[in-house]
């Protein structure tokens, strides 16, 4: 286990490279304009399914 922790340290420092803060911004962007077109697409969906459920269980009770 600690050889791992030790080469996964090596690995940072060696071979990973931090994104600019431009870069960064711009990818904050991205996901949060996808999150939000998630988030919406999956209260539409909900809300057609609730609409479904309840007119099918009205016509069942009525």
């Amino acid at each position: 286990m600690l050889t791992y922790i030790k080469e996964s340290m090596e690995e940072l420092r060696n071979n990973v490279t931090l994104p600019s803060r431009a870069e960064s911004s711009n990818l904050m962007v991205i996901v949060a304009v996808f999150s939000i077109l998630f988030a919406l697409a999956t209260w539409g969906i909900d809300t057609v399914f609730s609409k479904l459920v309840q007119l099918y269980f009205n016509n069942i009770l009525n």
